[in-house]
């Protein structure tokens, strides 16, 4: 049970108590009027419906897992939705959280600009026009993506084309105060020749023309992504987990 004195209300008096961390800067969308609380050196808030995840925390993991533990417990979080915790495993989950599925992933973060790779020139922002090739693309490349055409998150598409053909995309979900790439795909014939670098870069770049900070998720068993994300200037890291409820 979270108390009264541990309620935090209002997008600024979350990120204050998040100590302004760039995975909260872009967690606490600007416009909504979150909800949330401060626990023993854990910070956690909710998120509105068709948003991804039910709810977020940041800082110590035992507080988290007992601040959501209380809100599945008074049916604030309900089975089938899925919540962003600090780094976890099964045994710490264990007697507390009843868990379908975990995934751990890392949240990186540059505040640089990355250096300039062969080919950047050819990203280009798509139009719904391209929505049934982006389509056509995940489905094949990276069909476990969340993010696909038509998801509310997206604030645009980009993509590099060979011909007619799109053969790399990535999408811009910035809906918060740093920049934000999701759901990054190059077609499977076409790995290998530096794509996804340029596609990152140029992503990345266009990005930095209206925030201070750029970031992403990898899964953790990514490991030529990771490899790829810290030569191009991603040396900011959040490890998360994926708790979805069961």
């Amino acid at each position: 049970m979270i108390s009264a004195d541990q309620v935090l209300v209002g997008r600024d008096a979350l990120l204050a108590a998040a100590g302004h961390h760039p995975y909260a800067r872009h967690a606490l969308w600007r416009g909504h009027e979150a909800r949330g609380w401060r626990r023993d050196g854990a910070v956690g808030w909710l998120l509105p419906p068709g948003r991804g995840p039910a709810a977020e925390a940041l800082g110590a993991l035992g507080p988290a897992l007992d601040a959501c533990a209380g809100l599945v417990a008074d049916g604030t979080l309900q089975a089938g939705q899925w919540l962003h915790l600090p780094r976890t495993s099964p045994e710490e989950l264990a007697g507390r959280l009843s868990v379908a599925r975990l995934n751990n992933w890392d949240f990186l973060w540059t505040a640089t600009p990355p250096p300039r790779q062969a080919e950047e020139e050819r990203v280009v922002r798509l139009t719904e026009a391209d929505h049934p090739a982006l389509a056509a693309l995940i489905e094949a490349s990276f069909p476990t993506t969340t993010t696909r055409p038509g998801d509310p998150r997206v604030v645009d598409w980009y993509g590099i084309r060979d011909g007619d053909r799109l053969v790399a995309c990535g999408a811009d979900r910035s809906r918060g105060d740093i920049g934000f790439l999701a759901g990054l795909t190059v077609a499977a014939d076409r790995r290998g020749r530096g794509l996804g670098a340029a596609l990152t870069a140029g992503m990345t770049r266009a990005l930095f023309a209206r925030y201070d900070h750029v970031a992403l998720g990898v899964y953790t068993d990514n490991v030529a992504a990771i490899r790829l994300y810290r030569r191009l200037g991603y040396t900011g890291a959040e490890p998360r987990s994926s708790v979805h409820l069961g």
